[in-house]
């Protein structure tokens, strides 16, 4: 008999839906039956493509035994992480300094008011590793609650409180210089991996927001070590195992520092933000390399993660069935000498083996290895190698796919939708810039209600219940605004603006602080607030990026201001945990160089001159310059007012705080007006 998850949207609840623990989804009736049955609650938070969050899933949520014990003596909440992000910090903000550490499946106790004290992430069924058993932790919680309730709900009363009471300290309202911003980046250079490229060391993770400021720097200043570290970085990247060689894009991170084996789970997030960090590589470099990598990226996102309606899924797993139905990490991507050979035949197993570094030893796991580039590529047979992927291609299809979440995230569609809009742009793929319009179009007809408040997610057309946070409407009015560049349709910049006005009105504390959760949200233990970059921006500077672009638009004063005072964080730390604030140091970098203000006036109807302008406005590398393309007279853009053709030929403007140079004709012209 199916649970209460049954009629939740969730692809990671659903999953949970037969499970014989007594499932509640996160809600008032939850608390309401913990203090009428007086028992604690258990928290179990976790997302779909999560490897372990399946392994704890199948080990004890499963399990009758255990999950008697849970209905007996708890209520049980399960949470998706990717739907309720709010939940998912105030909580893992307890486990981190109650533990050092977090992690999902995230495992917290709390009382009936939401209070938690006792704290973990995965737990085993039998005790290992110096960790008890799962069922070892549920008797202990429960004996605790039956003897010692007093103790227990003291320091429930305390976490709480002290998690209640923490303060962001972000400066003093004033964005970072250029002192700061060269802190910053003399910081990331004591922590970067000059052998392998990346940050730090295992796990090693794609730094999609630091390569960002560190192409943006040397846009601004010139500085080679910034370019160096994003191209090796990039290049490292490509030719690791992290990145999928024959299908493209990007597992989520890689667990050695050399970039070879990943953690397979392959996410939206990712990489929107890597194809367009590779887009913008190429920009600024003209590297083939980072051409075919944002280009890949760009087509497997369309490929194998866009939904009926439009949008974008979430992730795809990092397990699938081996083919005996074991569901195993990377069976889907690893390869074999003998399956090589099954597939390609002996004589182009071994050129495959060579290219794509498969030993008979393996890189990963029972002799496998995980494909990667580790020889130039110029040394082969370019036609014989292309010969060859298309044959492992198509039988790594014919394998049991890893399972896809078709949850639609505001957030992370908006990410996508100016990722794609970008590349399409760049690359003359109008296909590309199409599924970023259609993306674009399912966020306002499913996700956006009449008073332009978003809706988290959606599934299969039905959007879900959970309000938006600070990142969707951030995020999404980051892609409205590289979809009004790109399309030259101004309804995108008006629709930028409405996310914008929320994000003034109900996520700012009034002093340039910005909050995750809007004012009129779900009341938490504590409302969170965080401006440091996790997987993907954080909604704080994320919202500060777009209100910069926007004021850049439109001249509004009050939309500049709220971006410099949330840049004030940045100030603070960017030189201190520079690898943790990339976005924000981005956006310093666009506030500094202005940003420009690009107007490209052409006739009614276009024409090929107007196009060369608008291309080469959008090819600029200015950091964070937004461009406005349309006709004279149109009312489209503000930037386009009062902006003639030049002797009846399409012109462009560039401005800095709409002070304008003399117009050019030119395409060269504006090219080096555009990258010095």
């Amino acid at each position: 008999m199916s649970n209460r998850l049954a009629h939740e949207t969730s692809p990671y609840l659903l999953q949970h839906a037969d499970n014989p623990v007594d499932w509640w989804p996160w809600s008032d009736e939850a608390f309401e039956e913990a203090r009428r049955r007086d028992v604690p609650v258990l928290l179990s938070v976790g997302y779909s493509s999560c490897h372990w969050c399946h392994v704890m899933a199948h080990e004890s949520f499963e399990d009758r035994v255990t999950a008697d014990l849970l209905n007996a003596h708890f209520v049980s909440v399960k949470v998706d992480r990717e739907e309720r992000p709010d939940v998912d910090a105030v909580y893992m903000e307890a486990v981190q300094a109650a533990t050092g550490h977090g992690g999902w499946p995230m495992t917290v106790f709390l009382t009936p008011e939401a209070e938690p004290f006792y704290f973990g992430t995965y737990f085993p069924p039998e005790p290992r590793h110096n960790m008890p058993s799962f069922r070892q932790v549920l008797q202990g919680v429960q004996q605790a609650w039956a003897d010692r309730r007093e103790e227990v709900t003291d320091v429930a009363g305390k976490i709480a409180r002290d998690l209640a009471g923490r303060e962001i300290s972000y400066g003093d309202s004033k964005a970072p210089g250029a002192a700061e911003l060269g802190q910053a980046l003399l910081g990331l250079t004591r922590e970067y991996d000059p052998q392998r490229g990346g940050f730090g060391g295992a796990p090693k993770f794609p730094p999609s927001m630091v390569l960002e400021f560190l192409l943006r720097h040397h846009a601004r200043t010139g500085a080679e070590g910034a370019l160096q570290m994003a191209q090796d970085t990039c290049e490292r990247m490509a030719r690791g195992g992290i990145y999928d060689q024959l299908g493209g894009g990007f597992a989520r991170y890689s667990v050695d520092r050399d970039w070879v084996v990943p953690h397979f789970e392959k996410m939206l997030y990712d990489n929107a933000l890597l194809c367009r960090v590779y887009a913008h590589l190429w920009r600024s470099t003209g590297s083939a390399l980072a051409r075919r990598v944002a280009l890949e990226t760009a087509d497997f996102m369309v490929r194998e993660l866009r939904t009926a309606e439009g949008g974008f899924a979430s992730a795809l797993d990092a397990d699938s069935d081996d083919g005996t139905g074991r569901h195993v990490e990377g069976a889907y991507y690893a390869w074999t000498p003998a399956q090589l050979t099954e597939v390609l035949g002996a004589e182009d197993a071994e050129l495959a083996a060579q290219y794509f570094g498969v030993t008979e030893e393996g890189t990963f796991e029972h002799g496998s290895s995980v494909l990667q580039l580790p020889q130039h590529e110029g040394v082969f047979d370019a036609e014989r190698i292309a010969s060859v992927r298309r044959r492992l291609l198509a039988a790594r299809d014919a394998r049991p796919a890893p399972g896809r979440d078709d949850k639609v995230v505001a957030a992370w569609n908006g990410l996508a939708i100016a990722a794609l809009a970008e590349t399409g742009a760049y690359f003359d793929r109008p296909d590309l810039v199409e599924a970023a319009v259609a993306a674009a179009d399912l966020l306002v007809r499913l996700h956006l209600d009449d008073h332009a408040r978003l809706a988290r997610t959606s599934k299969d057309g039905r959007a879900g219940a959970n309000a938006g946070v600070l990142e969707d409407y951030a995020d999404v009015a980051e892609g409205f605004l590289a979809l009004a560049s790109v399309t030259g349709e101004g309804v995108w910049l008006d629709f930028a603006g409405l996310l914008l006005d929320h994000v003034l009105t109900r996520f700012g504390d009034g002093s340039g602080a910005l909050y995750d959760t809007a004012s009129d949200a779900e009341r938490l233990i504590r409302r969170p607030q965080d401006p440091t970059d996790n997987a993907t921006p954080s909604g704080w500077t994320a919202a500060a990026g777009a209100l910069l672009s926007y004021a850049a638009h439109t001249g509004s004063e009050p939309h500049r201001t709220a971006a410099e005072q949330a840049l004030g964080v940045v100030k603070a730390l960017g030189p201190r945990v520079p690898r943790f604030i990339g976005w924000g140091l981005a956006v310093a970098e666009a506030l500094l160089d202005g940003p420009r203000e690009v107007a490209v006036v052409g006739p009614e109807q276009g024409d090929d001159a107007a196009r060369a302008l608008h291309r080469t406005a959008l090819l600029g590398t200015a950091p964070g310059a937004v461009v406005a393309v349309g006709a004279e007279g149109s009312d489209e853009f503000p930037l386009l007012a009062d902006r003639p053709l030049v002797g009846g030929a399409p012109a462009a403007y560039v401005c800095r705080n709409f002070t304008c140079d003399a117009p050019t004709t030119d395409p060269e012209r504006l090219r080096t007006a555009l990258n010095g």
